[in-house]
């Protein structure tokens, strides 16, 4: 079964961390995203551009329609996704919880419901 796991984040966060602490945090997650791409997983780990290059994409009278994005005003977006298969839920929010930065953010996990191809 596919699990999407969510990671939500800001600049105000990311700059919080101390230049020392950075690349052990980097080396962290590297060491996350290692062992379940060898456990067979973790299909896919993205993290998404700055929340300033993000656009809606919608349709005016028939006619593409572009701007800036994110669609909601929020603190927080959506910094990272990660597509897992494992056997079951309980295999996937075990994962989740070994997120590194499971212990500043939440990790939304979603099931996922059907594959469009």
């Amino acid at each position: 079964m596919k699990y999407l796991m969510l990671v939500y984040g800001n600049r105000e966060k990311w700059d919080s961390i101390p230049a020392e602490e950075f690349s052990a945090a980097v080396a962290r997650q590297d060491a996350f995203n290692a062992k379940y791409r060898g456990t067979g997983e973790l299909l896919g780990a993205y993290g998404l551009g700055d929340v300033a290059e993000a656009r809606l994409v919608g349709r005016v009278g028939g006619l593409p329609s572009v701007t800036d994005g994110p669609y909601i005003e929020a603190k927080e977006h959506l910094a990272s996704l990660y597509l897992l298969e494992v056997v079951d839920e309980e295999r996937a929010l075990a994962i989740a919880a070994e997120m590194p930065f499971a212990d500043q953010s939440p990790v939304e996990v979603w099931p996922v419901a059907h594959q469009g191809w």
